[in-house]
């Protein structure tokens, strides 16, 4: 690396870091009261074994604070020495500028708070039992599923055509890991890169919402544990005991039965693991890739139309691997897309009351 390349990189200041983590105040602020309210829950109801926020720090830090970063780096510096030739010096400045530096790491900070966020989740759906007295619509949403896929369990459709060994495991695999990476790996690009700087307030609110207002509100009002526990909360084992005899001969860390042993264990004990909380709707797993797809849809209509067939894969594997009735991505997908649209024209109003002699900037939206 050149001297002269050194000294074409604007220099980055503390302020271009602070005007970014004041721009996220607003998440910050949601963080903060979503963390104390859980405490507070586990406070009053004498439920502190069931606090997670512990178990984020080891493995999140590593992988947001260390190596994502490291790979996002890696990735830019990759680019600059196979893709550029006589335009080296502008792509370096593009990729170092302070602009770009200060998004990387006012985005780590974000994440690093982001762990608090997402300890509170799990804290809170590990509680949701305790607090409703147990799982009790299962049932009903089960002969609601049934009712809506002509009077059968809509996995028993699914395993009448797809009810191969190797096909569970690639579901299994994608839907346990590949989404996890796809998921996350969004996250951080949107929390740290400049290139996503016009979509970034929408895209954290979204996230906020499908976590707190479908994964615990929706989810605490409507308490179920899903088909793979059916037979344990309901007391009927029979009604979803092929799928279960299906799924038990899975192996391996992607294993759908073996996280479902964990979750259960981990339930019966009253304690609370990385990951740990039962509850089916809505569906996360749905929720969170559909806002994937919206903000990819708005981007680009081609990768629009992967991202909703992805969606739809999603969705049939929830039910296929048993943690979700099929009306819990419906209902995901439906409020993620209402709030989505429902955001977008909150905030365009709003830019065009505080920007009157403004042409309205054009907000991606997905049609």
């Amino acid at each position: 690396m050149s001297a002269g390349y050194l000294r074409s990189i604007p220099i980055l200041t503390a302020v271009d870091v602070l005007k970014r983590l004041r721009s996220d105040a607003y998440f910050y602020i949601i963080t903060l009261l979503y963390t104390l309210f859980a405490i507070y829950l586990a406070w009053f109801g004498g439920f502190f074994p069931m606090l997670s926020h512990d178990l984020y720090f080891g493995q999140w830090t590593k992988v947001f604070l260390i190596v994502m970063p490291v790979i996002a780096i890696s990735f830019d510096l990759f680019w600059l020495v196979h893709r550029f030739d006589r335009r080296r010096r502008l792509a370096f400045r593009r990729i170092f500028s302070a602009k770009r530096m200060a998004g990387l790491i006012s985005g780590v900070l974000l994440l690093g708070g982001l762990m608090f966020f997402q300890g509170s989740f799990t804290s809170i759906k590990n509680m949701l039992p305790a607090l409703r007295g147990g799982f009790i619509d299962d049932r009903a949403q089960a002969d609601i599923d049934a009712w809506l896929h002509f009077g059968v369990d809509p996995w028993i459709l699914l395993h009448s055509v797809l009810g191969q060994d190797w096909v569970r495991s690639v579901i299994e695999f994608n839907y346990n890991v590949l989404w996890f990476i796809l998921c996350f790996g969004a996250l951080f690009f949107v929390a740290t890169s400049p290139s996503a700087d016009g979509i970034r307030k929408r895209y954290l609110l979204l996230f906020a919402f499908v976590w707190i207002g479908c994964g615990n509100i929706l989810a605490g009002l409507f308490l179920s544990a899903g088909p793979a526990f059916y037979g344990a909360v309901v007391g009927d084992q029979a009604r979803f005991a092929g799928l279960i005899a299906f799924l038990s001969r899975g192996d391996g860390g992607s294993s759908a039965a073996e996280y479902q042993t964990y979750l259960w264990a981990l339930h019966e004990s009253g304690s609370a693991g990385l990951g740990s909380g039962i509850s089916a709707f809505p569906s996360i797993h749905v929720g969170l890739i559909t806002l994937n797809a919206l903000f990819l849809n708005g981007y680009s209509r081609r990768f629009g139309v992967v991202a909703f067939a992805y969606v739809a894969f999603i969705q049939i594997s929830s039910v296929y691997l048993g943690w979700h009735y099929a009306i819990d991505g419906y209902v995901s997908m439906t409020l993620v897309v209402a709030a989505y649209y429902a955001l977008t024209a909150v905030l365009k109003r709003r830019w065009e009351r505080t920007h009157p002699t403004v042409t309205v900037p054009s907000l991606p939206v997905a049609s």
